[in-house]
């Protein structure tokens, strides 16, 4: 292995939460005036902490979402998470070839502590990750596309960013990695390639990512 870290985005890389959670908001937005499709949703957020929903709105619209936006939106995504949330099909044997191989690896997600934990128990990710191999959003100033939270999740885990690379899926998680100097391949399950500019390499299915990473 050419990488002493391998740093893992959450949604839509390690559980399937995309469509659900870009379903829940869309909606949530157009029930609030701000009318919003899947599609849309993907484009704008996907990727993105919370705090961006707040930006684009209010800088397309001039209006304030309300003060308890962040609270009904998380409450309606955990709420769908724990009927509908699936693992993404074979990251659990991406991360059981990680262990085997003696590779450190850990999750840094532009989603909150909570919705991290929630995804993973329902879908029994939880055993692959120690808590201190958790990072989220909520532990740094900035959300991708900055990277502090990829600079901030090798510092802690004692790797220099050059000997980590990236799983992401989505283009503000891959901004962020450049930036952060790591490598990063871009899963192409919900985008295509080409908006996915400057990763390491793409791939389509998890059966791939283990032999491109050794």
């Amino acid at each position: 292995m050419r990488y002493e870290l391998v740093i893992f985005d959450n949604d839509g890389v390690l559980v399937d939460s995309e469509p659900i959670s870009n379903t829940v908001l869309a909606e949530y937005l157009t029930e609030l005036g701000h009318p919003t499709s899947y599609q849309e949703s993907l484009r704008d957020y996907m990727g993105a902490a919370v705090h961006r929903v707040h930006d684009l709105v209010e800088e397309r619209t001039g209006e304030k979402l309300p003060d308890d936006f962040d609270e009904e939106f998380h409450s309606r995504v955990f709420a769908a998470f724990r009927q509908e949330l699936e693992p993404v099909p074979g990251v659990e044997d991406v991360l059981a070839g990680l262990v085997a191989d003696g590779v450190a690896y850990c999750v840094a997600s532009s989603g909150s502590h909570e919705r991290i934990r929630v995804g993973h128990r329902k879908t029994g990710l939880d055993q692959w990750f120690e808590e201190d191999w958790i990072f989220s959003v909520d532990d740094v100033g900035r959300g991708k596309p900055a990277p502090d939270l990829f600079l901030h999740a090798a510092e802690r885990m004692g790797v220099a960013p050059e000997r980590c690379v990236v799983i992401e899926h989505s283009p503000l998680g891959v901004q962020a990695a450049r930036a952060a100097g790591m490598d990063v391949y871009g899963f192409t399950s919900m985008v295509p390639a080409d908006r996915l500019a400057g990763v390491t390499g793409f791939f389509s299915d998890m059966s791939q990512l283990r032999e491109m990473l050794t």
